[in-house]
Parts: C-alpha cells; sequence; structure tokens
C-alpha cells in the first residue's frame, strides 16, 4: 500500500470531516452501524482504515468492542482526539498484511477503502488476512462503488465528479491496468492547491473470487446499506463474506 502520508497527512487530515461531510451524516452512519452491530452480536469487530472514526465510535458507543488498523498516524490522530477515541485500541500498519491478536466477528472496509490497496496483489492479501483474523462464522464487509466506467465518453478516460467556486475534482481511469486516480483542484485562502490518490478500481466478481482464494463465501450483496437490491444499475454494493462454521 502506498504510504498514506502522501495522501492523508495532518493538513488532509485536519479537513478530512468537513470535506467528506456527507459520509458524516446520522442516515448514512447509522444504516451502516446498524447492519455491522448486527453481524459481530456480542463479538468484536475489526475496521480496516479506521481513519478518523466515522463508524468506529458510533459501532463502539452500540456496546461493540471495535479495534481499528491505519496507516496514517494523523487520521488516527484525529480519531484519537474525539469523545470515546482513546477506548478504541487502532495498530498502525498497512490493512492488507498487518496481524492483530485474537478473532473478530466482524471485519469491515467502508466507503471505497479497498480502493487504495493499489494492486490486485494486495487486495488478494487483504482478503487472506481477513479470513485469519475472523473467527468461523465471522462475516466480511465491503462497501465500494461499482466501476464508472458506463459514465467515461468515448475515447476518453476522465470523469468530472465536482465543481465549486473552490473545488474541482475528477476522476482519471486506465481501463487496461484498472487503475484508476482521483484528482481535486482546492482553493484554500486565496491560495490553489492541487492532489492525486491513486486507487485500483475492482469488480463485485473480482472480490468474490478474492473471497474464494481466501476460503470465504458470499452471504449477501446490497446496493447500499438500506438492504436494497443489487442491480445493473446500482452505483454502489454492500458486500458480506462469511467464513465457514
Amino acid at each position: 500500500m502506498d504510504d498514506p502520508d502522501d495522501y492523508f497527512r495532518e493538513r488532509i487530515a485536519a479537513r478530512y470531516d468537513e470535506s467528506s461531510a456527507d459520509r458524516f451524516e446520522p442516515g448514512v452512519v447509522n444504516a451502516a452501524v446498524e447492519v455491522l452491530a448486527g453481524l459481530a452480536g456480542s463479538g468484536p469487530a475489526l475496521e480496516l482504515g479506521i481513519g478518523t472514526g466515522r463508524i468506529a465510535l458510533p459501532l463502539a458507543a452500540r456496546g461493540v468492542a471495535v479495534h481499528g488498523i491505519d496507516l496514517s498516524r494523523a487520521m488516527v490522530a484525529r480519531l484519537r482526539g474525539k469523545p470515546g477515541g482513546d477506548a478504541i485500541g487502532v495498530t498502525i500498519g498497512d490493512f492488507a498484511t498487518t496481524r492483530m491478536d485474537g478473532t473478530f466477528s466482524v471485519a469491515y472496509l467502508v466507503y471505497n477503502t479497498i480502493m487504495n490497496l493499489t494492486t490486485q496483489e494486495a487486495q488478494v492479501a487483504c482478503f487472506r488476512n481477513v479470513a485469519e483474523h475472523l473467527e468461523r462464522g465471522g462475516c466480511f464487509v465491503i462497501e465500494v462503488m461499482v466501476p464508472e466506467l458506463r459514465r467515461l465518453p468515448a475515447g476518453q478516460h476522465v470523469v468530472p465528479s465536482e465543481a465549486s467556486p473552490t473545488r474541482w475534482a475528477f476522476d482519471t481511469y486506465d481501463v487496461a491496468t484498472q487503475s484508476m486516480s482521483s484528482n481535486y483542484v482546492e482553493v484554500i485562502n486565496g491560495r490553489g492547491e492541487y492532489r492525486s490518490i491513486p486507487f485500483r478500481y475492482v469488480w463485485p466478481a473480482e472480490l468474490d473470487l478474492m473471497a474464494q482464494l481466501a476460503g470465504l463465501r458470499l452471504r449477501e450483496r446490497w446496493g447500499g446499506w438500506a438492504r436494497e437490491p443489487f442491480t445493473s444499475e446500482s452505483s454502489q454494493h454492500v458486500s458480506i463474506w462469511q467464513k465457514p462454521s
């Protein structure tokens, strides 16, 4: 995994919650927490890429023992500064390979974070790492976008994603390698700033094969946390794979 200090350094971490405000809306958070709390039951949960605690903190408030893995010390510091943040155990490391003690009822990756692993090899390693952390019958949950290739104009590989007086964003795709990047131009205090974050987009069927290689089986797939049906028109999916009992 690339060094997150290049993409989630302190200046980014300081504004992360504000810049992702739509993802912090109670309706968005509560729907995810409801699913994850149900899967965890009385057991512990493992969040890969725990970040500033958007999901971990309300899940912990439901009585679930939450542990996390994250490479960005700046993001974890923001988690630590929030009420209840000190009670959540976090290991600094690459969630594709970092090992933790014990097993978990549920492990989860939300908000496209699986795509932060920019090679197929790393994504496969992530599934295997999670499988080793799950107890028998435990579940692995991923929330991720469906690749937006249908939005690509003919012969082009750029998709605009945001435009405002102070912020512009666009995604680039390389269909030969499944690599993409999200690019941002912002005006902050009268000065322009540009940053680019690399990703590897991944198809639902490819994720199912990764799960199979790790010994997991697809249990459910929805078009979102509200358990809406997943169809050919869905822009994202929430998928649950289970370790055999």
